[in-house]
């Protein structure tokens, strides 16, 4: 990601669309088939490296022009039609193009065999019964598998999210001045059709200077999306971890790892913390992403500065998110144990509503069940004795429910629903999502 996202690699990008842009002219007959063969063969090391662009760039003023005048001696006689009918955002936003999409590919990849793995623990532990939480207390049980799951689909629909973008973001520019083509007097779309088939791009259908910074906005906004999500994740490991619930942890290395400069028994969720920390960074960046579609006329220059650290940090800040997380699920420790004795830690409270359920289908309105039973908690609670134990001693529980049935249905493994068919459900749709994925 580091080499892509580099200096060095966007000027080799912007250099290969000058050529794109000689070889379109030269199958229209401005330029001779030995200027292009020659252009062919010079490489950014042949002009000078970003070195020598950026020290043009510091005496002229201008990061493109920097580019055509080092390219242009190095053609020497060849130069006559370098840039010629071009706008330097020609060059820039279609540099960016490609750029996003050789970043995307390490990302979608990435994303790809973090979802898999997600799959496969969520499959290991489809049946291992931990208590769910709603508002950080004990709601009714559901699964490890149930909960992994549900993580692996929300990551899996930032990737979608990102399939489905790239036809937007992924296009390249070939317009001129303002978008209109006029420098190639009705020649533009042949030569836009030429550059972009040597480019493997499709072309933005009508734009001004610049592409509509929108559709960079929008990925933007997905690596925000899809950031939150994987932080989410690990948000969750970071509160299981915790030495009251420990119910999984991050791997930790006995042997060399440090946790706390001052307190030698730490074992603290680095990774995990790492990547909700740069989520904040990649939520950061969406303000800047959206301001940048605001531009004057046909455009100013408010966006480029800006979006130069934007789209660069956004995708590399991505790639160390998706590095951390993979890190953190191949080392993922599971405290079965403690899942099953957190689950029974409120003593059957947390079983409540299969209790009310029960007493409505057997002929009490739900909300007088609901208030029964509600009484009865806050009376498990107060005299800090199981609800079994209340529930045994109340007439009006009896009068629907026996001993044996009360019993059965403050047992969690019976309480668990459709959610084997649920996680079956979701695996087709995640599997759908990383079939498209290329």
């Amino acid at each position: 990601m580091k080499d892509v996202l580099s200096e060095e690699n966007r000027l080799r990008k912007m250099l290969e669309i000058e050529k794109a842009l000689l070889e379109a002219l030269h199958e229209l007959g401005l330029v001779d088939e030995k200027c292009v063969n020659k252009a062919k063969e010079i490489t950014l090391e042949d002009v000078g490296g970003v070195e020598k662009i950026q020290e043009i760039e510091k005496k002229i003023g201008h990061d493109i022009m920097a580019l055509v005048k080092a390219f242009s001696d190095a053609l020497g006689d060849c130069a006559q039609f370098v840039h010629f009918g071009a706008t330097s955002n020609d060059i820039i936003d279609t540099a960016w193009a490609l750029v996003i999409r050789d970043a995307l590919k390490i990302i979608k990849r990435k994303l790809v065999k973090l979802i898999e793995k997600l799959l496969e623990l969520a499959e290991k532990y489809e049946d291992t019964i931990m208590v769910g939480r709603t508002h950080g207390q004990h709601a009714v049980p559901i699964t490890f598998g149930f909960k992994l799951i549900n993580h692996a689909l929300e990551i899996a629909l930032g990737l979608e999210r990102l399939q489905e973008c790239e036809k937007r973001v992924i296009v390249g520019k070939m317009a001129g001045a303002v978008g209109t083509m006029a420098a190639w007097r009705g020649k533009g779309l042949e030569i836009e059709r030429i550059v972009m088939e040597k480019l493997g791009l499709k072309p933005v259908e009508i734009s001004t200077q610049v592409v509509s910074r929108d559709r960079f906005a929008e990925l933007i906004c997905n690596l925000a999306i899809l950031a939150s999500s994987i932080a989410r994740f690990a948000e969750e490991v970071r509160n299981l971890q915790r030495p009251e619930i420990l119910e999984v942890a991050e791997g930790f290395s006995e042997k060399s790892q440090v946790g706390s400069s001052t307190m030698p028994h730490k074992r603290n969720p680095i990774k995990a913390e790492r990547i909700c920390g740069l989520a904040k960074v990649m939520r950061g960046l969406v303000i800047p992403a959206l301001e940048n579609i605001i531009l004057w006329h046909e455009r100013d220059l408010t966006n480029s500065s800006s979006e130069r650290i934007v789209i660069t940090h956004s995708l590399a800040i991505m790639d160390q998110i998706l590095e951390d997380a993979m890190s953190l699920v191949n080392g993922l420790v599971v405290y079965e144990e403690n899942m099953k004795r957190n689950l029974e830690l409120t003593r059957g409270l947390n079983m409540a509503e299969s209790i009310m359920i029960a007493l409505t289908l057997k002929g009490m309105p739900r909300n007088e069940a609901h208030e029964l039973i509600r009484q009865l908690s806050m009376k498990a609670y107060r005299e800090n004795v199981s609800l079994e134990e209340v529930l045994l001693k109340e007439e009006k529980v009896l009068e629907f429910l026996s001993e044996n049935e009360i019993k059965d249905l403050l047992n969690p493994e019976k309480y668990l629903g459709n959610y084997k068919e649920l996680i079956e459900r979701a695996k087709i749709r995640i599997k759908d999502i990383i079939k498209n994925s290329p």
